[in-house]
């Protein structure tokens, strides 16, 4: 049995720019199908894509892996075996709910299948599972064994603000790569609801056309309805001037009211056409009014378009001024790493002193 799969949705795909690892770069020019799928060979789940005749995703799900909402409508996860980051902007918001729902199913999935396999691999070699706990008691007694000091005075004074600094110095580098990684996830959602932006307008500029051709082709079709009709009224009445032309000459009654008869049912009719024609106008008025608020939608789009551009451009002065506040504080820790080195040097030092005390 080869490869099944078990849900699938539409979505519009996009990887991490390798360059600078802060930019999304679309994948496909629009919204592709994307499926998990399951291996009961070697029992792996996998999420594939693809588009037009080659595979824009193809990822291994792992259970360490993690499925994030940045958006109300984009998501994604971080694949080391690929070396890239995978985004997915979704139509919906309930499309996003049930794909994130998905991925921890298949990554709990995962999760069990390789514990599974562990165990049978345990089962197969039951050398192992004896030497096993051995090794770990003897890496935990080894871990949590306490440092060997007996002698009180400034060399331990010395050894607890080397640690303290540590302890500092590690604390200041996750706050620094905690500050970068939020100041890039902003981004990523502000290009991602930028793209959706554009494509709506895009959307809305395009129906906006139509109702505008649509419109022409009315009023061109109205024009020559009231042209047909005064053409017919002018003849109207020039049939009326020789019917009167005739009754002069002693034409007969009967002629002239068949004749009077055929030019009121044609009179009719035209009467007839001028009402359509009129509500045809009005409903050139609604498609008028329809093209007015479409206008309106569009300037409005153009504000918030100005708007996120703005905030692309706030958001890159932000990470503009981290970079500055990153590059300073490489050069703090720099310097602080060159205090400890110059620390564990006399830390060294003290250390041979002590034990040269212990040995006396």
């Amino acid at each position: 049995m080869g490869e099944q799969p078990i849900f699938s949705s539409r979505a519009h795909v996009f990887q991490i720019d390798p360059a600078t690892k802060r930019n999304w770069l679309p994948a496909s020019k629009h919204a592709v199908t994307v499926s998990f799928f399951y291996d009961a060979n070697r029992s792996v789940y996998r999420i594939i894509s693809v588009g037009g005749t080659k595979a824009i995703i193809n990822s291994t799900i792992t259970p360490n892996m993690t499925f994030t909402k940045t958006s109300q409508k984009f998501g994604q996860w971080a694949d080391s075996r690929a070396n890239t980051v995978y985004g997915l902007g979704f139509s919906t918001e309930q499309q996003l709910q049930q794909f994130s729902e998905q991925f921890k199913e298949v990554k709990e999935a995962a999760r069990l299948a390789r514990e599974k396999s562990q165990e049978r691999f345990e089962l197969a070699n039951p050398a192992l599972n004896i030497a096993a706990p051995q090794l770990s008691q003897e890496l935990s007694e080894e871990r949590h064994s306490p440092p060997l000091l007996t002698v009180n005075g400034p060399a331990e004074d010395k050894l607890i603000r080397s640690r303290s600094a540590e302890v500092e110095l590690s604390s200041e580098k996750e706050r620094i790569k905690k500050m970068l990684s939020e100041g890039s996830i902003c981004e990523m959602n502000l290009e991602a609801e930028l793209f959706t932006l554009q494509d709506s307008n895009a959307k809305l500029v395009a129906a906006l056309q139509e109702a505008n051709s649509s419109v022409e082709q009315w009023k061109k079709q109205l024009a020559e309805y009231q042209e047909e009709t005064d053409r017919l009224r002018d003849q109207v009445a020039e049939l009326e001037a020789q019917s009167g032309r005739v009754a002069a000459a002693g034409q007969t009654g009967d002629e002239l009211s068949q004749s009077l008869e055929e030019l009121e049912a044609l009179l009719k009719a035209k009467d007839q056409e001028i009402h359509s024609l009129q509500s045809k106008k009005t409903d050139v008025s609604e498609l008028e009014q329809e093209r007015e608020e479409a206008e309106q939608r569009l300037q409005e789009l153009e504000r918030r378009n100005a708007e996120l551009e703005d905030r692309v451009q706030s958001a890159e002065n932000t990470l503009a001024s981290s970079r500055e506040e990153r590059e300073e504080a490489e050069v703090e820790v720099r310097r602080v790493i060159e205090v400890l080195d110059v620390k564990i040097c006399d830390l060294s030092g003290l250390r041979q002193s002590l034990a040269k005390l212990i040995d006396k």
